[in-house]
């Protein structure tokens, strides 16, 4: 099952970026540092893309595990004097008071300006590991209502989150940069629905998740501080949310 799940994240990356020169959206995490390793192991000339506050954990953190894959690397601090007027833009382009979609456009607003500073006009994301691979809390709560329970959050989720994307892509436009996220495809999304939820999350008080993708990690050669490493999604890991929330 392993070398089959590989394989199809494999074969979603190919038919999905067809650019040889990419960055990755990287934050050190399981995810983004497996899509990094994939790509590289594929051929693609990978950059990586880090952005956040001074000192937020994402920063901190991706440079750690960079240590190990030695991929070049390239960070934007965000700059709180334009936080507050980069976030209004934001928030009127997408037209919604969305929070989560707000912060994530914001986040990935700051990757394209990085993107394109360095020449990148395509940056591949791991976008879609976490609705499939149960990686949100919400699976363990769903969890206790059996599989019907999770894989209805799953669809919940994979739908805002292909709509949140989209949104993305608008203010990447204005970097004249593409968000690209292989395991969001229609064929992707269709495997790993079939790959069996015990592979994914074992019970209600399973805090780490995603298991499958964790071991696939470790295969292939992600260093063992990101493959075990617990989610912090990207608004929080670049204390993107803390800064928003105290701005409203």
């Amino acid at each position: 099952m392993l070398d089959t799940l590989l394989e199809q994240i494999k074969k979603a990356t190919l038919g999905t970026v067809l650019t040889q020169k990419i960055g990755v959206a990287f934050s050190g995490g399981v995810d983004s540092t497996l899509v990094a390793k994939v790509c590289s192991d594929l051929g693609y000339d990978v950059t990586l893309l880090t952005i956040g506050f001074a000192e937020s954990h994402d920063i901190l953190f991706s440079k750690e595990v960079n240590e190990f894959l030695k991929f070049p690397h390239h960070i934007l601090e965000i700059n709180p004097d334009e936080f507050d007027g980069v976030s209004k833009k934001i928030r009127s382009a997408i037209s919604t008071d969305n929070l989560s979609w707000n912060e994530n456009c914001i986040a990935f607003y700051h990757v394209a300006k990085l993107a394109n500073s360095l020449g990148l006009d395509t940056v591949v994301t791991a976008n879609g590991i976490d609705e499939l691979f149960c990686g949100y809390n919400g699976y363990r709560d769903a969890f206790k209502e059996g599989e019907s329970k999770i894989m209805e959050l799953m669809d919940s989720k994979l739908e805002n989150e292909l709509k949140m994307m989209k949104a993305v892509n608008l203010v990447s436009s204005e970097f004249s940069v593409e968000i690209l996220q292989p395991l969001l495809s229609p064929d992707f999304i269709n495997y790993a629905k079939t790959v069996p939820v015990s592979e994914k999350i074992s019970s209600p008080d399973d805090l780490q998740r995603k298991h499958i993708i964790r071991k696939i990690a470790s295969k292939i050669g992600v260093p063992e501080v990101s493959a075990s490493k617990r989610k912090k999604a990207l608004q929080y890991g670049s204390l993107i949310h803390k800064t928003l929330i105290k701005s409203r």
